[in-house]
């Protein structure tokens, strides 16, 4: 399973992102996908997550309101926009997959993911 994250970047405060996670290859619509993040020296921090279908979302508390997570079944990919960002948003972000037979699973642990992408740098400066 190969995950492949882009969208990164260098932004000021205040400024939004979108980060795009594509999945080629895959049954896209059998897994529940979720982003993280890692900032130097601090664990790995739950983001988001989106259903099979995106009927289902969850959030982090530091990124509800400003964060919305959404899913092309077609295309294979899973997004993440980044409104109002802050310099504390500044962190590698990582999107997981994990396949499921639950319609409605929206896990917010990184050990509930078997399948990670290789990370996309988001810097925000103040």
């Amino acid at each position: 399973v190969q995950l492949q994250a882009s969208g990164g970047g260098l932004v000021q405060d205040g400024y939004s992102l979108r980060l795009s996670c594509a999945a080629p290859g895959l049954t896209f619509s059998l897994y529940v996908m979720g982003w993280f993040r890692q900032a130097p020296g601090k664990e790995r921090e739950f983001v988001a997550s989106i259903s099979r279908s995106g009927g289902r979302t969850d959030y982090g508390n530091s990124v509800k309101g400003r964060f919305t997570i959404s899913r092309d079944n077609a295309k294979n990919t899973v997004y993440l926009q980044m409104n109002s960002l802050k310099p504390e948003d500044t962190a590698v972000y990582y999107c997981a997959a994990d396949p499921t037979f639950s319609l409605t699973a929206v896990p917010d642990t990184a050990d509930s993911y078997d399948y990670w992408g290789q990370g996309t740098q988001v810097t925000v400066s103040s």
